[in-house]
């Protein structure tokens, strides 16, 4: 199954279900949101080689993720959320396929604000079984890079062989503007003193930080985030 089928049976589920799943026998009373939420998230940067250049290896990076929530249960089983989130992002270089540059470490952080707006499906009632998906607009408003000695020094001496690649150093992104899919599955419990859903969610990056034209090392740099998010929603109305 490609890419564009996963996406299409997505879209799928999140029009076709609710519509057939509702409840004609009890009314249905729309309903305000308000949340809080944070976690953890754990990103790498989807690192395509250049044409006969050499593959960069990175690993997931652990941050954080945090930020507000508006959510409209616009009907029985069906509603949507938007949040605005600050979201610490980026990648870890993987030394260890080779064993000779196993001494080396490199970090680079990114930092968004990021808007999710996200078709939210829910299935029981004090306890719910919850699916979000939605395209996510993401804006850099930060970033910083690590690297220890011992990687600082080889990049100094230059003496770096054909294979190791060195168009990710001391190389902020090409662009601000980032924006993806968003999918997440969790569950909701309902209680007198507000609505606690526990979410786990992937991040498909679409856009790439860095520029990919034809003259370009990078033809895909794209970010993927695993993340957990737990809010908390009170009711407005």
């Amino acid at each position: 199954m490609t890419c564009k089928d996963i996406l299409i049976l997505l879209l799928f589920i999140c029009f076709f279900i609710p519509v057939k799943g509702q409840d004609k026998g009890k009314k249905f009373e729309p309903e305000w949101n308000v949340g809080v939420g944070f976690g953890p998230t754990f990103s790498t940067i989807d690192f395509e080689k250049a044409k006969g250049g050499a593959s960069l290896s990175t690993k997931n990076t652990q941050q954080f993720a945090g930020g507000l929530a508006l959510r409209y249960l616009s009907e029985k089983n069906l509603g949507f959320i938007v949040e605005l989130n600050y979201s610490q992002q980026g990648w870890e270089q993987d030394f260890s396929k080779e064993p000779e540059q196993s001494q080396y470490a490199h970090t680079h952080k990114l930092s968004y604000l990021e808007l999710p707006v996200l078709t939210h499906i829910y299935f029981g009632r004090k306890l719910r079984f919850v699916f979000n998906l939605g395209p996510k607009l993401s804006y850099l408003i930060s970033e910083s890079e690590e690297m220890n000695k011992e990687l600082s020094d080889y990049l100094s001496s230059g003496n770096m062989g054909p294979g190791f690649v060195t168009h990710q150093y001391y190389r902020n992104a090409d662009r601000k503007i980032d924006y993806g899919l968003m999918g997440g599955l969790g569950l909701e419990l309902r209680t007198g003193i507000g609505n606690f859903m526990l979410e786990g969610r992937y991040t498909f990056g679409l856009g790439d930080i860095y520029s990919n034209s034809k003259s370009d090392y990078f033809p895909r740099s794209a970010n993927r985030v695993i993340s957990a998010k737990l809010t908390y929603y009170i009711k407005l109305f």
